[in-house]
């Protein structure tokens, strides 16, 4: 029995012998990475670099059951050699307390010491190529988001004064001048980071320092020194960012005492900051800005309401800019198609504001009018906003880039921007009327009108148009039956309806044709056999003007095969003296598919390159 007693204790100690206390196990390469990079933002756990310092220091235990008292030991040990690890590592574990407990103090301790980690006032910076500084950034960013949060909804309260932090006090001192913004004041702010973003096929985020916010903006104070931004729609939301400097913020962190001085910065006035003797981009969420804005829109009612009723208010003169305006760079106008708006563009502005190569040289500016109206009515109220516009933004005439103007339109957007290049002379009114102008029994006010929308000259500025499915010779749908029940559903404007009506009661003689009883609207217009429709696919374009042409169809094969998109013919869409034609298999609404886009980006990059 000793005998056995002692074999089965040699065996008990040799297979504890094989069971090696370090070693490794192969795993796949994807659970390897994650377990390399898992962090408090990405997984809800402190990352292995923090971990570390708990661990060196005997104090993971200790973080688990009482991590207030773990984080101060941690704080006692700054002030030796592994401050950089130290502040990295207080940094993401304050974050992780705020997570857990909600606490506000603890995140903007966490921004605390993450620029502190950042920027030492003394000594190196951590190094491009140091991993921890993308983790360091976004818990900088996040930790001033979460930090001045005023609740449990998106709303953030930016201000000035004393914040207590769990280990003292953050002084904060406001910069008034950054919440001016074009003569506006920037007055509630919204953190971006808490919205995912759909209907967008990329979400753009420019990566940097700073609270990425959207900002609203205050109704004008006209007896402010600047005056407001021309034709900035006060609805829009903008793509902001706060920044919290720090004054010795390694010193003031471990002192206690922290003192920062705060800023907001807008997309359009500040790519970057110097922070120390660092150039350092500052971070911005411009698609989040974007969704937002059409989220709030009342856009989206509009296309219904001002397809039908002309009455439907658009505001101004219908032409809006996203951006202020700035010197240098051309207006790019885009123009919706029927029973649209301006919110259908938002795929390519997306796209291309974002773009690098286009972001600095081009302003994107958005035409909203009441599309059930004559198309030459609506297509003389967008000539006359763009004439006022460039008047208004350089009166002067010092900017070139105002006089380069590129104008793209959708559908009967497209219809519209043909005849801001277009010299008409009398052909729209010999179509209507066999007198002239001059002849007719009319008021002052109706004979302007008339003139206004009859005949067209080229607007000096444009330079280039682009049409996307557009009917130049009509849409076969506008001579169905379902276009003739559109028709009685649409009514005009006040006094659109008035100048009709004088024209057809006291001046039936100088109708071209005496079966005419009221005016058409666009929907009639764009009948293949309607005047308006014949008599401008006969229009040439006007010298010195470059046209291209997208043309959606669906299916297969030659697109000039009687194929269509559902809406309008290829064999309509298509016209001679364009410099290029790009045909995109896609449903009508094709302003939106990447091959649009990118034929469109391909265009002004182009337009730059030609000036």
């Amino acid at each position: 029995m000793p005998r056995f007693r002692l074999a089965v204790l040699i065996l008990t100690a040799s297979l504890v012998a094989c069971a090696r206390p370090v070693g490794v196990e192969r795993v796949d390469p994807q659970t390897a990475q994650r377990a390399l990079t898992r962090n408090v933002l990405s997984a809800g756990e402190p990352s292995s670099f923090s971990k570390a310092q708990l661990l060196r220091l005997g104090l993971w235990d200790r973080y688990r059951v009482a991590p207030g008292d773990a984080l101060q030991a941690l704080r006692d040990r700054l002030g030796g050699e592994l401050d950089d690890q130290l502040f990295f590592a207080l940094a993401e574990l304050s974050f992780h307390q705020g997570q857990s407990k909600g606490n506000t103090a603890q995140f903007l301790a966490a921004a605390c010491y993450a620029y502190a980690f950042l920027f030492p006032e003394a000594g190196e910076a951590p190094g491009a190529y140091d991993v921890r500084v993308p983790l360091a950034l976004n818990l900088y960013n996040r930790g001033l988001s979460r930090g001045f949060q005023t609740g449990e909804d998106d709303t953030v309260e930016l201000r000035g004064g004393s914040f207590e932090l769990p280990f003292g006090q953050l002084e904060v001192e406001l910069e008034p001048t950054g919440l001016d913004w074009a003569g506006y004041r920037l007055d509630r702010f919204r953190d971006l980071y808490r919205f995912d973003v759909r209907g967008l096929r990329n979400r753009y985020r420019r990566p940097g320092i700073g609270a990425a916010f959207g900002g609203s903006l205050a109704p004008p104070d006209h007896t402010a020194e600047t005056p407001p931004a021309l034709r900035v729609p006060m609805g829009i939301t903008l793509p902001v960012t706060a920044l919290l400097r720090i004054q010795q913020p390694r010193r003031s962190v471990s002192d206690g005492l922290v003192r920062g001085t705060l800023r907001i910065f807008a997309e359009e006035r500040a790519p970057d900051v110097t922070i120390g003797s660092h150039v350092v981009p500052l971070e911005y969420e411009p698609s989040a800005a974007l969704a937002y804005t059409l989220d709030q829109s009342k856009l989206w009612s509009f296309e219904s309401k001002g397809f039908l009723s002309g009455e439907f208010e658009s505001g101004l003169d219908g032409l809006y800019s996203l951006t202020p305006y700035r010197r240098g760079r051309i207006p790019v106008v885009l123009v919706h198609g029927t029973a649209s708006s301006p919110a259908r563009w938002a795929q390519m502005i997306n796209e291309l504001a974002n773009d690098p190569r286009l972001h600095s040289h081009y302003q994107f500016w958005l035409f909203l009018y009441n599309t059930g109206n004559p198309i030459l009515y609506s297509a003389s109220i967008l000539r006359t906003s763009l004439v006022a516009a460039v008047a208004e933004l350089d009166p002067q005439g010092v900017d070139p880039a105002l006089q380069e103007v590129v104008v793209i339109g959708h559908s009967q957007g497209g219809l519209l921007t043909r005849l801001m290049v277009t010299d008409s002379g009398d052909r729209f009114w010999d179509a209507i009327f066999n007198k002239p102008l001059d002849q007719l029994e009319l008021r002052p006010d109706t004979r302007a009108m008339l003139e206004s929308s009859f005949f067209f000259e080229p607007v000096p500025s444009v330079k280039r148009v682009v049409f996307i499915s557009t009917p130049h010779r009509g849409s076969f749908l506008a001579g169905r039956r379902i276009a003739g029940l559109l028709n009685r559903m649409v009514s005009f404007p006040f006094r659109l309806a008035g100048t009709g009506a004088e024209v057809l009661t006291n001046n039936q003689d100088a109708l071209a044709s005496r079966k005419m009883k009221r005016m058409s609207t666009s929907v009639e217009n764009m009948n293949p056999k309607h005047p308006f429709s014949v008599t401008l696919s006969a229009s040439p374009i006007a010298p010195g003007v470059t046209a291209h042409s997208i043309i959606s169809v669906k299916g297969d094969g030659p697109p000039w095969a009687g194929k269509s998109d559902g809406v309008v013919a290829y064999d309509s869409a298509s016209m001679e003296g364009v410099e290029s034609e790009l045909v995109v298999r896609s449903g009508h609404s094709t302003q939106g598919e990447p091959a649009t886009i990118e034929e469109v980006r391909r265009i002004l990059l182009e337009h730059l390159e030609t000036r």
